[in-house]
């Protein structure tokens, strides 16, 4: 059964692009205390064991980070992290946000790298 469900949501996933992601709803929004380069940095260092190489743009006041799948090189998920005083305002789109068995570890990095 389990396997089932993840043979799905890698079809599901399809060939989603940035654009399409951005599209859906926010799975995180949230403010840290880190300068958007900083927790950018932070979100890669976390996932460069689970992931593959992360692209890094400039996006607005600060960057847009896409996180590539753990099967595919395709995009899975999108941090636009801006600048704001103090720190930066971070939200976070994910390909298969509405698939509840989908892979942790990117809401487990972006939540270990809010605060300072």
């Amino acid at each position: 059964m389990k396997r089932s469900v993840w043979v799905l949501a890698v079809a599901m996933s399809g060939c989603a692009s940035v654009s399409d992601i951005n599209q859906t709803p926010p799975t995180m929004s949230v403010i840290s205390g880190k300068k958007p380069h900083e927790y950018a940095k932070c979100i890669a260092d976390k996932l460069a064991d689970s992931r593959g190489a992360l692209q890094m743009e400039p996006h607005k006041n600060g960057v847009r980070l896409i996180v590539p799948g753990k099967l595919s090189s395709l995009p899975a998920a999108v941090f636009d992290i801006d600048e704001r005083s103090g720190g930066s305002s971070i939200k976070l789109h994910e390909s298969m946000s509405n698939v509840p068995v989908r892979p942790g570890d990117v809401q487990a990095a972006a939540n270990a790298c809010i605060s300072g």
